[in-house]
C-alpha cells in the first residue's frame, strides 16, 4: 500500500480525491489533512505534514489555492523545502506539479484557466512561465464567471464546485489555436469525474489541481498507474521492473 498525503485549501472539491483514489484502481490511498484556504504561513502547514506524516505518507504536494500563487516560485520552493523537511518525505506544490505533468504529456504551450480574479490567473502564468511554459492563452473572472460561484448558485457540481459546463466554459475560455494543453489550477473545482469529457470537447489534454496533485504524489513516491479515466496525464503505461 503507497499512502500519499495532501495539504488541501478548506473543503470546496474534497470529494474528487475518493473518486481518484476509486479510478485509480490499484493500492494507492490518498490522505487529505484541511486548511484554511489563504493559509500558507510554514507554521500553520507545518501541523498539517505533522498529521501526514503519522498517517504513513510517502510524499506530500501542498495543494495551494489561488493565494498560494501570489508568493512566486522562489517563495512556493521554500515552503515546499520546509514542509520536505518536517515531514521527512520528498513534498511539492500543485504549481510545480503543473509544470512536471505538462512536461510528461509534451506541452510546451498552455493555456491557463482561474476561477478567480485575472490576477490570479496571470500569477499562475507567471509561475508556469519560471518553469519554462509559454503561456498562450488565459481567462480568469474578468472573462467568465466564477464557476465555484455558479455552483453554490445551482449550477451543479454542489457547494464550492462547479458542474461539468462550467467547468467547460471556463477551459474553453482559456483556451487557444497554440495551447497544447489546457490547465485548470483552482482547487475548488471537480473535476474529477469530468476529465475526459473535458478532453474530448477541447481535442486537447487538461490538467486539473486535484489530477496533477495525486500524479505529482505518485511522481515522487516512485509510482506510475495507468489510469485513462483521469485523463491524458494517467494514460501512461506504468514502468514494469524486470
Amino acid at each position: 500500500m503507497t499512502t500519499l498525503g495532501f495539504l488541501y485549501p478548506g473543503h470546496s472539491a474534497e470529494d474528487d480525491y475518493p473518486r481518484i483514489e476509486q479510478l485509480l484502481g490499484s493500492d494507492v490511498r490518498l490522505e487529505l489533512v484541511h486548511t484554511d484556504v489563504g493559509e500558507d504561513a510554514p507554521e500553520g502547514l507545518a501541523k498539517g505534514v505533522e498529521q501526514l506524516r503519522l498517517a504513513g505518507a510517502e510524499a506530500v504536494v501542498w495543494i495551494c489555492a489561488r493565494e498560494g500563487f501570489a508568493q512566486g516560485g522562489e517563495g512556493a520552493r521554500q515552503q515546499v523545502r520546509a514542509l520536505a523537511m518536517t515531514a521527512g518525505t520528498p513534498a511539492s506544490a500543485t504549481p510545480f506539479a503543473f509544470v512536471h505533468a505538462a512536461r510528461e504529456i509534451g506541452a510546451a504551450r498552455v493555456a491557463v484557466g482561474v476561477a478567480g480574479p485575472d490576477e490570479a490567473a496571470g500569477r499562475f502564468a507567471e509561475l508556469l512561465r519560471a518553469g519554462g511554459l509559454e503561456v498562450v492563452g488565459s481567462a480568469g473572472a474578468g472573462e467568465h464567471p466564477d464557476p465555484a460561484a455558479a455552483g453554490e448558485a445551482g449550477g451543479g457540481g454542489g457547494a464550492g464546485g462547479a458542474g461539468e459546463a462550467d467547468v467547460l466554459a471556463l477551459a474553453r475560455a482559456a483556451d487557444d489555436p497554440r495551447a497544447e494543453a489546457v490547465l485548470l489550477p483552482d482547487p475548488a473545482l471537480h473535476t474529477a469525474a469530468h476529465l475526459p469529457a473535458l478532453e474530448e470537447a477541447l481535442g486537447k489534454p487538461v490538467l486539473t489541481a486535484s489530477q496533477v496533485a495525486v500524479w505529482e504524489a505518485l511522481r515522487l513516491a516512485g509510482r506510475r498507474v495507468n489510469a485513462p479515466g483521469l485523463g491524458a496525464l494517467f494514460a501512461q503505461e506504468p514502468i514494469v521492473q524486470m
